[in-house]
């Protein structure tokens, strides 16, 4: 993926309109005017916010007849995740060095406790 593809796809994410709609086509297939049914919005403004999502790649638009619905495209959402898990990995050995100290700290506290120096 490359880096303007992920930044396209954060930066669609850092919508909470377009975070709901994602999370609506993630249960289905759905038209932009079921789409807009929970926003106090126009249907222009959730039309922008699908071209936002749709030039990021994470949805698509079909047509069948009247009807265009829009669907999920979560390959781009897997290459975030993907980026973002790299720092998963910093944060759970950051988290087992923190609990590797606390563990030596307590050890000292309970030896200190035992010797009597520590009350």
């Amino acid at each position: 993926m490359s880096s303007d593809q992920l930044s396209a796809t954060f930066a669609s994410l850092a919508d909470p309109t377009r975070r709901a709609i994602l999370a609506r086509l993630a249960l289905g297939e759905a038209s932009v005017t079921e789409l807009a049914e929970p926003f106090r919005m126009s249907l222009p403004a959730v039309s922008k916010h699908l071209k936002v999502l749709e030039h990021a790649g994470l949805i698509a638009r079909g047509r069948d007849a009247q009807w265009r619905p829009c669907r999920l495209k979560a390959a781009p959402l897997k290459d975030a995740v993907d980026w973002l898990e790299q720092y998963r990995r910093f944060w759970d050995e950051s988290f087992d060095r923190l609990e590797d100290y606390l563990r030596e700290l307590q050890k000292n506290d309970a030896k200190e406790k035992k010797n009597g120096r520590k009350k």
